[in-house]
């Protein structure tokens, strides 16, 4: 029999778990006014830029440049584990009951995927297959992260075969455009707003957004502000601009909160599904995900 690690149990979870479809909108008179008012406010900035860059570009100049290169005695405190707090998919309804607005094919695919949810189908062509998660579905992951400030650059790094993300705040630009090319996490810089860490993200490639999700194309650019909110949770404002995915651009919020680690006991350690036998996962005939031979019974015959 084969032996299931802990690190296989969470993996396995997240690939039977519900998948990320749009949703319609949903009416909550219930709903904290502060935070409707909150997305209908940076809702509205972000489809008041027609691309990424120029939103990026509005809020340096709002920052006055922003700071490249600060003392590292300024920089905040991001230090041990995170985990996420939440947030949904990258189509959910926002706090105000409105649903992204999707172009045709991304409706299309969005619908499928949601028939194919209802059948019970969820094969998914990156993760199922020990991939990336990529961006910006990095998001959104599950797993444990870690934060590491510098002056010149800040890793954002996820435990699942350790994505990580360099935002590089040394003034440099983006890869020439002659040389770039898609990759999974794309090209990240940044710059520091008092506390808050600005990212502008391009060179990404076409995948899936997530779990029966419609595809990003390589047009897909985002904006993102990090800030920690209190000693205890780092907040991220993300707007998302793909021509191929929205009609206009989506903003979306994410959390991530630190995991109680007194003892320094916890550590990220590279990992990724094909370590254990047990998560071989295949695509059935009719789309379904299925395992090999999985057990959770660590005895040996």
């Amino acid at each position: 029999m084969k032996r299931v690690t802990a690190t296989s149990v969470v993996l396995g979870f997240t690939l039977l778990t519900s998948p990320i479809t749009a949703q319609a909108p949903q009416n909550n008179p219930a709903q904290d006014p502060r935070a409707v008012a909150e997305w209908n406010r940076n809702h509205d900035m972000g489809v008041k830029y027609k691309t990424a860059l120029d939103l990026y570009m509005a809020l340096k100049h709002a920052a006055r440049g922003g700071r490249q290169l600060p003392p590292a005695t300024q920089l905040p405190d991001w230090s041990g584990l995170w985990t996420s707090a939440g947030g949904g998919s990258l189509f959910r309804a926002a706090p105000n009951g409105v649903a992204p607005k999707l172009t045709q094919a991304a409706d299309t695919a969005s619908k499928a995927g949601q028939e194919r949810t209802a059948k019970g189908i969820s094969y998914d062509e990156n993760l199922s297959q020990c991939g990336p998660a990529g961006f910006p579905r990095w998001l959104q992951e599950p797993f444990l992260r870690e934060f590491v400030v510098t002056p010149g650059q800040t890793w954002l790094i996820n435990e699942q075969v350790q994505e990580t993300r360099r935002i590089y705040t040394d003034g440099r630009d983006h890869t020439p455009e002659e040389e770039r090319y898609p990759l999974v996490l794309g090209d990240s810089i940044g710059f520091w707003d008092g506390a808050k860490l600005v990212i502008h993200t391009n060179q990404l490639t076409a995948r899936t957004m997530g779990r029966n999700a419609p595809q990003q194309s390589d047009k897909m650019e985002t904006v993102e502000i990090w800030e920690k909110t209190s000693p205890t949770r780092i907040s991220v404002d993300v707007w998302l601009y793909d021509p191929a995915v929205y009609v206009e651009p989506w903003y979306v919020q994410r959390a991530y909160n630190q995991v109680p680690n007194p003892d320094k006991g916890l550590r990220i350690r590279y990992w990724d599904c094909s370590e254990n036998p047990n998560n071989t996962v295949i695509k059935t005939p009719d789309g379904s995900t299925q395992y090999t031979d999985f057990t959770f019974d660590n005895k040996k015959k």
